[in-house]
C-alpha cells in the first residue's frame, strides 16, 4: 500500500512542480495518492480473499478483469468525488476551493489506475 501511495504522489507532485501548478502538487499528496492507496488496499484485499472464488476473475482475459475493476472503481470514486465536491461546501465549514473542484476528476482517474495495476499484477500471479 505504501507504493500505491508514494508512486502517484511523487509522479503527480513532480508534474505539479514542473508545470507550476500548486493545486496539482497539493492534490498529488492528498486526493490522488490517497485514493490510489485506498483503492489498492480494497481491491487487493478483495482479490486476495475472494478473487479466486469468483469464476470471472480467473476465466476472463487479464485485460477484461482489469477493465471491469477499473471501470467499477472509477464510477464509485467519481460518485464519491462528485458528492464530496457538492456536499462538503454546503454542509461543513470546508470552503469551496479549487481542491474540491478537482475531486470529481482526481478520484476516478486515481481509482482506475490503481485498480488496473493491482488487478493486472494479481491476475499475473493467479492465472
Amino acid at each position: 500500500m505504501l507504493v500505491a501511495y508514494l508512486a502517484p504522489a511523487l509522479m503527480a507532485g513532480a508534474g505539479g512542480v514542473a508545470s507550476g501548478q500548486s493545486g496539482l502538487t497539493m492534490a498529488a499528496f492528498t486526493s490522488i495518492a490517497g485514493t490510489s492507496a485506498v483503492v489498492a488496499l480494497l481491491i487487493g484485499s478483495w482479490l486476495q480473499h475472494r478473487g479466486r472464488s469468483r469464476t470471472w476473475t480467473t476465466a476472463l482475459p487479464r485485460i477484461m478483469v482489469a477493465a471491469i475493476l477499473a471501470v467499477g472503481a472509477a464510477v464509485i470514486a467519481g460518485l464519491v468525488g462528485w458528492l464530496a465536491s457538492r456536499w462538503l461546501p454546503d454542509h461543513t465549514s470546508v470552503v469551496d476551493t479549487a481542491w474540491l473542484a478537482r475531486l470529481h476528476i482526481d478520484l476516478p482517474i486515481s481509482a482506475a489506475v490503481a485498480a488496473v495495476i493491482v488487478s493486472w499484477r494479481w491476475r499475473r500471479q493467479n492465472p
